[in-house]
């Protein structure tokens, strides 16, 4: 009788786990179609092939079915690690390389990132995933793409002004037409470009 009960309570689990990821892959098609705000619990419940309380009982609220979704998206798109990035000591090749691998991943997940970004003032819920997460992540790129250009004062600031453009997913979206590579290529010249001595001085200097 015990062995029964504990199959039974393996199952009975097993069966919600499988709907909990239905939902979640349901609600991530739709945030990838359509965006955030867009998306509708009907909907969701109707992919999912599940009612709308199901839904609720799952995720009681909306803060926990985008923590689910953004753990499931992560595990699926995983992001390039930087901190892969400091075995590589030249600053020009770690630009590079660092950018390309950047710029893959942003084309690989180019329309749910842009819907994200796009819905994130507009669902109060999802700007801390943002902010803290994508954000959070993006300044660690920076950190690790700019940190062998070493300046200070006026140079730095242009540095990292210069790294956050290289950056950021909007203006990837611009070179994206040249291609990840001539896109890297382009945005590493900007950042080498803002690491230049303002008055002459060579680049390995401070001022």
């Amino acid at each position: 009788m015990p062995e029964k009960r504990k199959y039974e309570l393996k199952r009975r689990a097993e069966r919600l786990n499988d709907t909990r990821r239905r939902i979640t892959m349901a609600t991530l098609e739709l945030h990838r179609t359509v965006g955030p705000a867009a998306t509708e619990i009907s909907e969701v419940a109707r992919r999912a092939g599940v009612q709308r309380v199901t839904v609720y009982n799952h995720f009681p609220d909306e803060g926990s079915l985008l923590a689910a979704c953004s753990a499931e998206w992560r595990a699926l798109h995983p992001r390039p690690d930087p901190a892969a990035w400091r075995l590589v000591p030249d600053a020009g090749k770690r630009l590079r390389s660092g950018l390309r691998q950047l710029y893959r991943w942003y084309r690989e997940t180019e329309p749910m990132t842009a819907n994200i970004l796009r819905d994130a003032s507009l669902v109060p819920a999802l700007s801390p995933f943002v902010e803290r997460g994508f954000g959070a992540y993006l300044d660690e790129v920076r950190r690790v793409l700019t940190e062998p250009l070493r300046a200070r004062g006026r140079r730095r600031e242009r540095i990292q002004a210069a790294g956050r453009a290289a950056a950021d997913f909007h203006v990837w979206r611009s070179l994206s037409t040249l291609g990840d590579a001539d896109a890297a290529e382009l945005a590493a010249g900007l950042v080498e470009l803002a690491a230049r001595p303002i008055r002459g001085r060579p680049v390995g200097r401070t001022q």
